[in-house]
């Protein structure tokens, strides 16, 4: 068992450890510092409600089942921080959330001194690591004090499913997923946690034992809840970058075609070798090496060979903007040949700037990279024929024209 609750503590605290990977930051966000205190918590009351914690610190304190209050106050803990968490979540005026924070605080400290008080006024010489609650179920003060912990963890609960059902007609996305996750974790362990161990405590004020709903239903349950919560707290959290880094590698990617072609002119830095560079970091620096090389490559544009691209394009069905981006990919690519060969620039005059460089973002790019691999629309150069391998690209895929 105790290996069992490792594991979920351990799990636990991995996520707080992704939330928590700039701390700097972290530091100055109350959403995030929350978020890491909840979670961090919830780990610690798994760590300690391990038979093989309890042992071990029933053991160092020399006073039999210490390791009970600690449990206890460590649950009311995670339940004040995970209202806390979900205080800041919902926001609002500073002194407002302010005034609530410290309310909860206020409220659960005052039950953990409770907890410890009535430990203290109870008789419970006799070490129990796995059944406390029901052993002592009929024990004066000890009574109260399993009531009191239940009590306050359900509190917590009840009042986190209210503001998930509530919150979660007023948001969609993400921020939706991420409650009813939540949502669940909390009736889970409202059911699956408490319940049972409410209904385990009574039965042994009935004379009836069903300790086997505290000490094997239970515990598995509170895990899963947990995990579940902590899944919902950080899906809205952790999601959004994961999938903006999962875009950032495929742009990455799709780059490549273009970035081979045009390296050799960029004189952008080189980018730090580092293999544990995110996709983010990467794509911006083959973004700015690229816009490089084609301030480079600007003079060799011939701006015959575009319109000639162009004008076939058209002529065989193409939209203005797959036109575009065929005569674009022509030009760049006979700019590159004679860049390679040492060629002098066409004497061609006027400006041009080519649709990748009028868009915010990689989008434009990508589009110029992808008409390097479409099929050619015919072939056109300087001054005469030039192999459609080389001066013609394929055509992008259809968009809404756009204006140099």
């Amino acid at each position: 068992m105790s290996l069992v609750v490792y594991l979920a503590a351990l799990v636990f605290g991995t996520t707080s450890v992704l939330l928590f990977r700039r701390p700097r930051t972290a530091m100055r966000n109350p959403l995030t510092l929350s978020t890491c205190a909840a979670i961090v918590l919830g780990a610690l009351v798994f760590v300690c409600a391990a038979p093989a914690t309890l042992a071990t610190v029933n053991d160092l304190t020399g006073v039999p089942n210490f390791g009970a209050p600690l449990t206890y106050g460590m649950l009311c803990a995670y339940s004040c921080a995970v209202l806390v968490l979900l205080i800041n979540w919902r926001g609002g005026p500073r002194e407002r959330v302010r005034r609530l924070v410290l309310r909860s605080m206020a409220a659960y400290g005052l039950l953990v001194v409770a907890i410890v008080v009535l430990f203290a006024l109870a008789d419970a010489r006799t070490e129990r690591l796995t059944d406390l609650d029901t052993y002592y179920a009929g024990t004066p003060f000890m009574r109260e004090m399993i009531l009191l912990y239940l009590l306050g963890h359900t509190a917590a609960m009840l009042v986190m499913c209210a503001v998930c059902v509530k919150w979660g007609r007023e948001v969609g996305g993400l921020l939706r997923a991420g409650l009813r996750l939540i949502l669940l974790g909390a009736l889970l362990d409202v059911l699956g946690f408490q319940l049972t161990k409410y209904t385990a405590v009574v039965a042994r004020w009935s004379g009836h034992d069903l300790d086997f709903l505290s000490t094997t239903v239970a515990p598995p349950m509170a895990s899963l809840a947990a995990l579940l919560c902590s899944a919902g707290f950080l899906l809205p959290r952790l999601l959004p970058p994961v999938v903006a880094h999962w875009r950032g590698l495929g742009d990455y990617r799709r780059l490549e075609p273009l970035w081979t072609l045009v390296r050799s002119v960029s004189t952008a830095p080189k980018p730090p070798a580092a293999w544990w560079q995110l996709p983010q970091a990467r794509l911006q620096w083959r973004e700015v090496s690229i816009h490089d090389a084609l301030l480079t490559l600007a003079p060799y544009f011939d701006h015959r060979v575009r319109e000639r691209v162009r004008d076939t394009a058209l002529r065989a069905g193409r939209s203005p903007h797959e036109a575009r981006l065929a005569a674009e990919a022509a030009m760049l690519t006979d700019a590159a040949r004679r860049a390679a060969a040492r060629e002098e620039p066409p004497e061609t005059t006027g400006s041009y700037r080519l649709h990748a460089t009028t868009v915010s973002g990689p989008s434009g790019l990508v589009e110029l990279a992808r008409a390097l691999h479409r099929p050619p629309v015919g072939g056109t150069a300087s001054g005469g024929a030039v192999p459609p391998s080389t001066t013609t690209p394929p055509v992008a895929e259809p968009e809404e024209p756009h204006v140099a």
